[in-house]
């Protein structure tokens, strides 16, 4: 068998690896994208629910809230409800960051 046959079936071997590499890294990508959009949707409901309740928020308490994560994202929808000023946001992030 010659060089150019050997190296055509390895190829051919190693397309089915490749694709099904290929379609899971697709997948993984749509996933992340999806976690991603909850995530951002989630950050944008509380924010607005923060504006109505409680007044405009500073900046530097907006980058905080982008950074938690879902579960907390979701926590602090329901404890918002109770806020009366931003000093409780301010304490329910103190008490709940990472």
């Amino acid at each position: 068998m010659c060089f150019r046959s050997r190296c055509w079936e390895l190829i051919m071997r190693l397309k089915p690896l490749y694709q099904k590499d290929r379609e899971q890294a697709k997948e993984e990508g749509r996933q992340e994208g999806r976690q991603e959009g909850r995530q951002q949707g989630k950050q944008n409901l509380i924010l607005r629910l923060l504006n109505r309740r409680i007044g405009e928020i500073d900046a530097s308490l907006i980058e905080q809230i982008k950074g938690l994560s879902i579960a907390q994202l979701e926590n602090l929808g329901e404890a918002l409800l109770d806020f009366s000023s931003v000093n409780d946001l301010e304490i329910w992030l103190n008490q709940h960051s990472e």
